[in-house]
């Protein structure tokens, strides 16, 4: 795609911003208005050249862990791109890179350069929702990029969406996904290349052969982790199409029933995934779906593998939690998919037309309008 492209059909109810700003706190809030209706907006494919700008929502990994920094913006550069560092690379704020405002003027600051075509977070971690209220969205829609990352990160990608129509990807961050060494790093480059690169549809997703959950010191590691067979496993066969929304569960929550949150609508297929979490957290985030209601509009759902499960004793895995919260669900349902925490890591385009062939356990990308 050379320009930008714009779909007519309606996708979605919800809330859309406005150009008007609200001075709060000493940041400008985004004020956000209801309407009937926001189309898909497809930013233009990324191409060798292009700037990647990358900023830190949440998590200050370029502080701690810079050899791995340094060995992902390595990698990126060698497959042709400039790189754009935010305002708070190499800075840390305790459990953030930075405060508020100084986030959303990072992430801001990305959104206005007409340089930058492709804004990848460094990673995740708790807090990205707190910058929602004061995103440039209206800047965006003049001059839409590329947004992606995963995990905590959802919640910015599902907000942009929300507001704005723009395609967000699911998909690898620059530290915690291209500082990985060998194959899984290149795995997961080409995802990313055959979805934002050089994009084809419909596009089928072939699943890698193998995996890992291997965790290595990221200072310390120096050769790439061990391979397992790659699995996947169909918990109800079925073949269904309709709108991708692909997200990390317990980050969902924080944007729950709010203006950032992407609607989840009848046909609807859903990725959800999780990491470091324990059997009762789990149960509970999956049940918080049940009884809002999400699990009852659905067309299909994917579940992604979950990084270090903790059990508790039970011997029970997450998808056989997820069976018992959702009874007896007639959807396709297909789990221990690959767009996760885990490596490689699979991009998915939110807000895509997707079929999902649980039966034959793969995913397809018909339209991203």
């Amino acid at each position: 795609m050379s320009q930008l492209n714009i779909s007519r059909r309606t996708i979605l109810k919800g809330t859309l911003l406005t150009a008007a700003t609200i001075p709060m706190g000493g940041i400008a809030m985004a004020n956000v208005v209801q309407r009937d209706s926001v189309s898909n907006i497809a930013a233009p494919s990324l191409k060798k050249g292009d700037t990647i700008g990358f900023f830190s929502p949440s998590t200050p990994a370029t502080s701690f862990a810079f050899k791995r920094f340094e060995r992902a913006k390595l990698f990126l550069e060698k497959k042709g791109f400039k790189l754009q560092a935010g305002s708070l690379t190499g800075m840390s704020d305790h459990y953030r890179s930075g405060t508020i405002k100084a986030r959303v003027e990072e992430l801001n600051t990305l959104i206005r350069d007409p340089n930058v075509r492709c804004i990848m977070a460094t990673m995740g971690g708790m807090v990205s929702n707190s910058m929602l209220p004061y995103i440039d969205y209206q800047a965006l829609k003049e001059d839409p990029k590329i947004i992606i990352g995963y995990s905590d990160v959802t919640s910015l990608l599902f907000g942009i969406y929300a507001q704005t129509g723009i395609i967000t990807y699911y998909g690898p961050a620059l530290v915690s996904s291209f500082g990985e060494i060998g194959y899984f790093l290149e795995q997961t480059y080409q995802y990313f290349h055959d979805m934002v690169e050089k994009p084809k549809l419909p596009y089928t997703i072939e699943n890698p052969e193998f995996w890992t959950e291997d965790y290595i010191d990221w200072q310390e590691q120096t050769e790439e982790k061990s391979k397992t067979v790659n699995k996947l496993l169909t918990i109800n066969a079925g073949k269904t199409t309709g709108r991708l929304i692909a997200g990390n569960l317990n980050t969902i929550q924080g944007v729950f029933a709010s203006p950032y949150m992407a609607d989840i609508n009848r046909g609807d297929i859903l990725l959800i995934e999780d990491s470091f979490q324990d059997a009762a957290t789990v149960e509970r985030s999956f049940s918080h779906f049940k009884i809002g209601g999400i699990f009852d509009r659905i067309g299909g759902l994917i579940l992604g593998k979950h990084e270090k499960f903790d059990e508790q004793g039970t011997g029970r895995k997450p998808y056989q939690i997820l069976m018992e919260v959702m009874g007896k669900p007639n959807i396709p349902i297909l789990a221990e998919y690959d767009c996760c925490h885990t490596h490689p890591m699979i991009t998915l385009p939110i807000g895509s037309i997707a079929t999902l062939d649980a039966g034959k356990q793969n995913i397809t990308i018909e339209s991203i309008f």
